[in-house]
Order: structure tokens, then sequence, then C-alpha cells
């Protein structure tokens, strides 16, 4: 089970994660990290977008990563929720690898 939160003003909440300790990574097709090199090692907050209009410009300023899902073939993204589940099924996968 993952801690979930939907806020109001997301500039403002990444800077209070920020504090709190958190990494903050937003996702975002042509991020400059990928989400298979992210350092999920971390205590990380997840930012997804809204469908269609996707992380705002001052949010991924404020997020210190933009991450991208790679596609394959002639899928140019994925709906938000199914880029969450991608994300955090990495996510989970890497860090469980990591325990082995």
């Amino acid at each position: 089970h993952l801690k979930i939160a939907r806020c109001g003003n997301v500039a403002r909440t990444i800077e209070q994660l920020k504090e709190a300790g958190y990494w903050t990574a937003a996702l975002a097709p042509g991020g400059d990290t990928s989400i298979y090199t992210l350092d999920t090692s971390r205590k990380l907050a997840i930012i997804v977008g809204s469908e269609g209009r996707g992380v705002r410009d001052i949010v991924k300023k404020g997020a210190d990563f933009i991450v991208d899902i790679p596609m394959r073939g002639k899928v140019g993204s994925l709906n938000v929720s199914v880029a969450a589940a991608v994300a955090l099924f990495e996510i989970a996968r890497r860090r469980a690898a990591a325990k082995l």
C-alpha cells in the first residue's frame, strides 16, 4: 500500500516534501530522466498531472526530476493512471530487487 495525496497547490506541496526529506519526480513525456535510471533508493514523491494537460511547467521547475517512461512503437504517451501504474510498478520492482 502507498501513501497517496491530492493537493490544491502542488508547487507549495513540493517545497514541503523537500523540507521533509523527499525527492520529487514529475512524470512527463520527454523528461530528462528515464524511469529505468531514476534512483529509487531515496524517499520519493511521484507527481502525476491531469489527463491531457499533464504536469504544469511551474511544477516541473520545482521537481527534482522530470521522469520519462520510454515508449515503443506508435504510442506517444499514456493516460495518467497507466503512467502512474507503470512508474509505481517499476519503483516497487527495483526496490524489491535491491533487498535480495
